[in-house]
């Protein structure tokens, strides 16, 4: 008795072998040489394995790409991934990534149809304000009024976990349709390098609000707003945060020689500390 392999299988698989000799075993029966030794066996069956493995991996693969299409892209919060967040940003797009304090939904401050859809994913009301971040210090009066404020103050509180409401003043560069109405503007000059970079390459201000549903606890980690992933061009994974959830402390600045916390936040006992130092009352009038 022959057994017949057809060639197309044959020739991939040449283990396989069929015996045509006439040669009997002691019993009698004819000999069927499939694998002539234990070391072919093995052999196949290794190759078999691996075939199986690169199958698995690529189906695996396939499931990561179709998981990152339906969730949004998840990149590391790390300098050479700046570039392509500035890209985004220019192209009005929204991105969400960790500050010194909370991760943030962020946007081109300059694209109404980029804080829109800040508004849009949030769930929020266009009569709340969006808050501005900027590179460095030195930035803040491009787009708000600094000049009342005593020296040395403003280095003093950033870079660092507040927003410092000013004035944005007749000469800010601030497009009138961010926050609307509004004769003042939240900035933050946050300690945390990667969104810093990406404030210094895009130019221009960067419109900032947590990254959560209106309403619901502010995120400590991408998981905290898994399901708004998809709404955003890309998610920028910092790990997760240490300073809770209490987010930046928010300080009004608008009056001279006054202060007004407007939110304790994550740093207040500090920046009452640097306010007073610098000869700043508190606001009794609120």
């Amino acid at each position: 008795m022959n057994m017949c392999i057809p060639a197309r299988i044959a020739g991939k698989l040449p283990l396989l072998v069929s015996s045509s000799t006439s040669s009997t075993r002691a019993a009698g029966f004819p000999r069927i040489g499939i694998f002539r030794n234990l070391n072919q066996r093995r052999r196949l069956v290794s190759g078999f394995a691996k075939v199986m493995a690169l199958s698995s991996v690529e189906s695996c693969n396939a499931e990561v790409i179709e998981l990152e299409n339906s969730l949004g892209s998840v990149r590391p919060a790390v300098e050479d991934c700046a570039e392509e967040a500035v890209e985004a940003l220019r192209d009005g797009k929204v991105i969400a990534l960790p500050t010194d304090t909370l991760y943030g939904f962020a946007c081109d401050a300059c694209s109404l149809e980029a804080v829109s859809r800040i508004y849009e994913i949030k769930g929020r009301k266009h009569t709340s304000p969006l808050a501005i971040c900027v590179g460095d210090v030195s930035d803040i009066e491009r787009f708000a009024v600094t000049d009342h404020l005593p020296s040395g103050l403003l280095d003093s509180l950033l870079p660092g976990p507040v927003t410092v409401i000013l004035s944005r003043g007749a000469l800010s560069v601030l497009e009138k349709s961010l926050n609307p109405g509004l004769d003042s503007i939240g900035v933050r000059v946050p300690d945390c390098n990667f969104i810093r970079v990406i404030a210094r390459g895009l130019g221009r201000a960067i419109a900032l609000t947590s990254a959560n549903l209106s309403g619901q606890s502010s995120s400590v980690c991408i998981n905290d707003f898994q399901d708004l992933w998809q709404q955003c061009a890309s998610v920028y994974d910092g790990g997760v945060l240490p300073s809770g959830r209490a987010g930046s402390t928010i300080v009004d600045l608008t009056r001279v020689g006054k202060f007004c916390i407007l939110r304790p936040g994550s740093a207040m006992e500090e920046t009452v500390a640097i306010l007073e130092k610098h000869s700043l009352a508190e606001d009794e009038a609120g």
